[in-house]
């Protein structure tokens, strides 16, 4: 930097700390310029504080970014802020000029795709409702000409989705199952499925009042999973693309379902109900049970599905499992190259025997409490057979602290590393 720049920031005690920030004025008081704090240089997401914190007008960096993608990315997703319920907005009008060579077009879509997740998160249940969820859904598929098929209330019995049935049936709105296809009918087929809980009381099992403060973010897997659809559409990659999404709510009524309660499923297994706030498993088993049915190459399923899962990695690494080893290696290494973090967890086979029932070929629950994320993914393997590879994701889909590119609230995950491995295996 300029001799002159770098005695007033020696003077303002700037240290370069990550995130942190210094406004430069010129030689008449004006800010002439900012310098942002990197730390170890590790993270390309942390210009999104500039978003946020630089004053408006138009920027560019006086020095080439070491990830300038993740950079353009960074500061896209550092500008985001829910204010639906606001009665005052505080607009922002930071611009920056794309570092050389960014694809400008790609990071808009990824940041609409990120922001669409964050917005569904974040609404709370009032709001976004089994009924919304389907219009959010109907919104995306519209923009690309998808084809569009819900099946809901009674209906979900007649067409052989009693567990979709079962677990929404108390709530006020209709349980659904939201349909929807895309692309060529003779491309490589990918299913994306993803748990549409609109909120989780937890059922008769009823959570206590604390843990019910975020479960307007249980239908977290349905909005990464139509985050994750419209990137796939957006780039027209060449693949068949089906999104199937249970929505429901676990609410509280005469005709909820009991601990104790034997349901039938879509596969003909029948599941002893050991607790009925595992619920997401029991819809998620009807969808996939209807996705292997054509036996697709790929089906991915993301669920804000298990708290174990939050026990042994955290909010900001969620496990996922697949017995494709080629597919596991490939999405370990896309999440490296676009800093997407997730961790590949065991389908360990001895522990299926946990869910074992007296009466009934499964319970949806174990009774020891022991390794809940990997009990619950070993439940839906009982129904995928067909698919050539199935991977499942145990997503929290919220930011319980403020980061340099996203605000406290709902969150994509793993949609980028999915999709890297996606476009890499279909490109357009």
């Amino acid at each position: 930097m300029p001799p002159e720049t770098f005695r007033w920031a020696l003077a303002h005690g700037f240290d370069g700390s990550a995130g942190s920030i210094l406004t430069v004025p010129d030689g008449s008081g004006q800010v002439a310029g900012a310098i942002l704090g990197i730390g170890s240089g590790t993270d390309p997401f942390i210009v999104g504080k500039l978003a946020a914190a630089l004053p408006d007008g138009v920027w560019e960096f006086a020095s080439e970014p070491a990830f300038p993608d993740l950079c353009a990315l960074g500061f896209l997703l550092g500008g985001y802020r829910f204010e639906r319920y606001r009665a005052v907005k505080n607009p922002r009008r930071v611009l920056l000029i794309a570092p050389q060579g960014v694809d400008v077009p790609q990071a808009g879509r990824l940041a609409d795709a990120i922001c669409l997740a964050r917005d569904l998160i974040n609404t709370p249940a009032n709001d976004m409702g089994p009924e919304a969820i389907e219009n959010a859904a109907r919104l995306v598929a519209a923009k690309h000409k998808a084809k569009v098929r819900v099946t809901a209330g009674a209906q979900l019995l007649k067409r052989n989705f009693p567990m979709i049935h079962a677990v929404g049936r108390a709530a006020g709105e209709a349980p659904r199952l939201i349909d929807f296809s895309w692309g060529p009918k003779d491309a490589p087929k990918v299913t994306l499925i993803g748990k549409g809980v609109a909120f989780d009381t937890g059922g008769l099992d009823i959570k206590p009042s604390s843990s019910m403060l975020l479960m307007k973010k249980d239908m977290g897997g349905a909005a990464n999973v139509l985050a994750l659809a419209q990137l796939v559409m957006g780039a027209v990659l060449n693949v068949r693309l089906r999104v199937l999404i249970p929505a429901v709510e676990n609410a509280i009524s005469a005709s909820a379902f009991r601990p104790g309660d034997i349901l039938r499923s879509r596969k003909g297994l029948t599941v002893e109900i050991g607790n009925t706030d595992a619920e997401g498993r029991l819809i998620l088993a009807d969808a996939l049970a209807l996705a292997d049915e054509e036996a697709p190459a790929i089906i991915v399923d993301m669920a804000t599905l298990t708290g174990a899962a939050r026990v042994a990695l955290g909010p900001d690494l969620p496990p996922f499992y697949t017995d494709d080893e080629g597919f596991a290696a490939e999405i370990d290494k896309a999440s490296r190259l676009v800093h997407d973090p997730i961790w590949r967890m065991p389908l360990w086979q001895p522990y299926e025997r946990k869910l074992a029932s007296k009466i009934a070929d499964t319970n949806n629950v174990t009774t020891d409490g022991f390794a809940g994320s990997i009990t619950a993914a070993l439940f839906l393997k009982k129904f995928v057979s067909k698919a050539a590879t199935w991977v499942h994701f145990d997503i929290f889909a919220w930011n319980p602290v403020e980061k340099p590119h996203s605000p406290i609230g709902g969150e994509a995950q793993a949609i980028r590393a999915i999709f890297e491995v996606l476009r890499r295996r279909y490109p357009a």
